[in-house]
């Protein structure tokens, strides 16, 4: 790597989506504060024809070669062009494929993508998507009941995100605005299946967003979004429903939305083991 420059390349080559490939480069990437890749994703990469236009862009921007390829052809082209050249290459799977060989004593499918075949659970997901895009915001208030997860919160505290992250997941997952002044939906009082979380932030993390969000909006007549007081009495009022109700609280002050949709997750996860040991 030159040593005057910021910046990697970073090839990703994947047979498949490239989402794992994603995932795991950018989760080793993020330790490293002083530099920055620049990522190449070639996703569905099976021929030789495919693999030849990758090559070629490795070749001429020289970088970390990560992949997940199956064809042991491909593999093999990929490996011998990164030694030829003289840089590194992974294979992300291939170590964990043997592990799992060694332990099962049973060959692999050798199945590309097979993670994404139509199966129950990539359907469970499909209709978690479409119910939580359903009761976004508060909307459809008398399907709250069927949930799997309810999020409560004032403006700002990442519900929509988070619900589509935990939807993605398979968890139906419903928000609900919490705003001072105008009472919750009855239906919130009355819950019986779904686990109902309270997001909070502080005052100043809320500010800072919702300012940021004015800003890209052309808004700058409305001082009681961002009002010091008003925002606090906002979490106030939050945590005062949180505790009349008995809800779950989360502060994502600090937290991503990955962060925040895995503490949710638990919470959901732990809940249910609950109900089947009682």
């Amino acid at each position: 790597m030159p040593t005057t420059s910021n910046y990697f390349h970073l090839h990703l080559v994947s047979d498949s989506t490239g989402e794992t490939l994603i995932t795991v480069a950018r989760a080793v990437a993020a330790q490293y504060a002083n530099v920055t890749p620049v990522e190449h994703v070639y996703p569905l990469v099976r021929s030789q024809k495919q693999l030849d236009r990758v090559l070629s862009e490795i070749e001429e921007a020289p970088g970390i070669v990560l992949f997940t390829l199956l064809e042991k052809d491909l593999v093999a082209r990929l490996e011998a062009k990164c030694q030829e050249i003289n840089i590194p290459s992974l294979s992300i799977i291939g170590p964990v494929m043997q592990l799992f060989h060694a332990y099962l004593g049973a060959p692999t499918t050798g199945r590309v993508g097979a993670q994404h075949t139509l199966n129950a659970e990539y359907f469970k997901r499909i209709d978690a998507l479409n119910y939580t895009m359903m009761h976004d915001d508060g909307q459809h208030v008398e399907g709250l009941e069927e949930a799997d997860v309810i999020l409560v919160g004032v403006s700002r505290t990442s519900k929509t995100p988070t619900s589509i992250y935990l939807a993605n997941r398979g968890i139906r997952t419903a928000n609900v605005p919490l705003v001072p002044g105008i009472p919750i939906p009855h239906q919130l009082e009355t819950l019986r299946k779904p686990l109902v979380v309270s997001l909070h932030a502080t005052p100043e993390r809320l500010i800072q967003v919702r300012q940021n969000r004015l800003l890209s909006m052309g808004d700058r007549d409305n001082d009681t979004y961002i009002d010091r007081q008003a925002v606090a009495d906002e979490v106030a009022f939050a945590r005062r429903l949180s505790a009349k109700f008995n809800w779950a609280q989360l502060d994502v002050t600090r937290r991503s939305i990955e962060e925040t949709a895995a503490a949710v997750l638990k919470l959901f996860t732990d809940r249910q083991r609950q109900r089947l040991a009682e």
